[in-house]
């Protein structure tokens, strides 16, 4: 299947700024930026009622906008604008079938619905993706067994694994992890022989810990484990990579798709993307962490303006950990997105981001049946 068929014809062109960025001087970066934010802004100033009125309330004129210093007199905006005003922030630019509806996984308690750019999005989001992945162990066609959400069963005792042939994806369900089942798990995934493992943190450590408890070793060489979605802590880490034998490859992103940060090739340390996002960070509190707050590029159905993700991180200091490999804002460790799950009744862990998810998605439908 043709690549820009199935990831969007807009993906190509995102490949191509993922790998062009690397090799940009700092004064690239900021005119790209700068031209994004003035589109972001303009966009939003002109055909989103709710940051119509909040620019006018804070005598903020975007086109009047000459660096990205200037962005600091835009208000802020939280979750809790998102939840009382999202009908206000969509674009009447943009036609409502090029609109795309998602929740985020309500880590917070409460999922927060939003609206992406179909098109646009998906593709873009694809490629930067694949872009970190790389330093990963990643390549085009790579075989992968992925454990994140994928529904195979809705029984108990129903199939563990069903096969992407799009993709040449073994695809496992995060539903029937139970301590009984588990070998299931490592009995599929060798037979599958992936080049990687694409997993929720969660669900890596609960095969881990069962191999270690089990005094069974992984016996499947792996280019890297992919895991992100859920906090990793080093300690978590480096158990992962004792198992598994590989690299642990991780990264911070989120539903709202405003900023997006992986680690290095060389180093753990997490780098912001300077072309996904326009990225800031809040006064450090008492632990030294500084909230994320970001912009969005791109996305004109719904942009999102200096949001306060509610993600805290460390910022990375090249006194103590070491040179940077890109010129980009880097923190050494993000505190956020808790390895959260629900066991249900047959003892399987799932994910509190899909759960939150499917609620979202079930209380819409009830909805549109009515």
């Amino acid at each position: 299947m043709p690549t820009g068929f199935r990831l969007g014809a807009r993906y190509a062109e995102f490949r191509q700024l993922t790998h062009d960025v690397e090799s940009w001087s700092l004064e690239q970066v900021q005119e790209y930026q700068l031209k994004q934010l003035r589109q972001t802004l303009i966009q939003a100033g002109n055909y989103c009622p709710f940051y119509q009125h909040r620019f006018a309330k804070a005598g903020f004129r975007p086109e009047l906008l000459k660096n990205s210093e200037d962005l600091s007199e835009c208000p802020l905006l939280t979750k809790q604008d998102l939840l009382e005003h999202r009908d206000e922030m969509i674009s009447s630019a943009v036609p409502k079938k090029q609109r795309l509806y998602i929740t985020t996984g309500g880590s917070t308690g409460v999922p927060v619905g939003f609206y992406l750019q179909k098109g646009v999005s998906r593709p873009k989001e694809q490629a930067f993706l694949e872009a970190q992945w790389k330093r990963g162990g990643y390549f085009d066609g790579a075989r992968l067994a992925v454990i994140r959400g994928h529904v195979t069963s809705d029984k108990s005792g129903g199939d563990i694994a069903s096969y992407d042939a799009t993709r040449d994806w073994l695809m496992l369900s995060s539903y029937h992890l139970t301590e009984e089942r588990l070998p299931e798990y490592l009995a599929a995934i060798e037979r599958f022989r992936p080049d990687l493992l694409h997993a929720y943190p969660s669900a890596a450590l609960q095969l881990a810990e069962f191999l270690e408890r089990a005094g069974q070793s992984w016996r499947l060489p792996l280019r890297g484990l992919l895991a992100g979605s859920e906090r990793l802590t080093l300690p978590q880490k480096r158990l992962l990579e004792r198992v598994f034998k590989c690299r642990v490859y991780r990264w911070y992103g989120h539903s709202e798709r405003v900023v997006l940060a992986g680690e290095g090739r060389k180093s753990e340390l997490f780098y912001f993307w300077p072309t996904y996002g326009f990225v800031e960070f809040g006064t450090p509190n008492e632990d030294g962490l500084c909230e994320v707050i970001g912009t969005s590029f791109h996305n004109l159905a719904m942009p999102l303006i200096r949001y306060r993700t509610g993600d805290y991180v460390r910022l990375a200091d090249p006194r103590t950990d070491g040179e940077l490999e890109f010129p980009w804002p880097a923190a050494s460790a993000v505190d956020g997105r808790e390895q959260e799950f629900l066991v249900d009744a047959a003892g399987g862990r799932r994910n509190r981001k899909d759960v939150a998810r499917e609620t979202s998605l079930d209380c819409e439908q009830a909805v549109t049946a009515a």
